[in-house]
């Protein structure tokens, strides 16, 4: 039996958010996102903290994180050998702040795309919802950055929601924050994508699961230290995966959640 989304009793009030931000070469933008971080007002209820999850950047993002941590016990670090793919370090993120008793986990960049501005009204809409979405493709959502990338990120989407049957308008977005409950009724080694393309694959897995998602609305801006990580094979990765589901989803292949979990909670 599927999971019914509606059913409320599953969704306790969300007391404690980890923050999850990977980053590679992200010094510069670590160094003012965490801070604003942890001077949130998330209300009375809730309380936030950080968990940097960094692939051994050679511009020392990873020491500066360390030096955070020790600074405030809210801060904490993921140490990586390498640059093994976002998917990969959304993952370890996740499994870290779960197990340090997370009630929700949130997913962002380090350079601002994703402004901490929008996390109280993302908190905020979590109880009506398993996944709430920083949304550019809702009312009230705007892009600013060059026309070829609204274009790119757009034309993602639309192949997206049109291959996959997604029913959120920002289907590519990784400024995202998941109830703990969602997360423990997926199987997260059995999401094979990394880079971007995972963020396609969790969202399928949330709406086949029967979560409902959630869109907030935010202005999404372009970077202004640092690199964008985005590739053409980034690109092709992401028309991959979304072939792959698709043929599962024909041969009618559907993730369900682990009912056992949802029930205990």
């Amino acid at each position: 039996m599927q999971f019914d989304a509606k059913d409320t009793a599953v969704r306790p009030p969300v007391v404690y958010v980890m923050v999850v931000v990977p980053t590679y070469n992200e010094r510069e933008n670590i160094e003012r996102l965490v801070p604003q971080l942890l001077d949130l007002d998330l209300g009375s209820q809730s309380h936030l903290s950080v968990c940097v999850v960094d692939d051994n950047s050679p511009d020392g993002t990873g020491a500066y994180a360390d030096q955070l941590a020790r600074a405030s016990q809210r801060v904490s670090v993921v140490h990586r050998v390498g640059k093994l793919g976002l998917g990969t370090a959304y993952i370890a993120g996740m499994r870290h702040a779960m197990a340090h008793g997370a009630d929700a986990v949130l997913t962002m960049d380090a350079d601002f795309s994703h402004h901490p501005r929008y996390i109280p009204a993302m908190v905020a809409a979590l109880p009506n919802a398993g996944l709430v979405i920083g949304s550019r493709y809702v009312p009230g959502g705007k892009v600013l950055y060059p026309l070829y990338r609204r274009m790119l990120s757009r034309g993602a989407n639309a192949f997206a929601r049109f291959t996959l049957g997604l029913r959120a308008r920002d289907c590519t977005a990784g400024f995202r924050l998941y109830r703990r409950t969602v997360l423990e009724s997926i199987d997260l080694d059995g999401i094979f994508s990394n880079g971007y393309s995972f963020l396609v694959e969790m969202l399928f897995a949330v709406q086949q699961c029967g979560w409902k998602v959630a869109e907030v609305p935010i202005v999404f801006e372009d970077r202004k230290y640092g690199q964008s990580k985005i590739s053409r094979n980034e690109i092709l990765k992401a028309v991959y995966t979304c072939m792959r589901l698709l043929a599962r989803r024909l041969l009618g292949s559907q993730m369900r959640p682990n009912t056992e979990i949802v029930r205990s909670k």
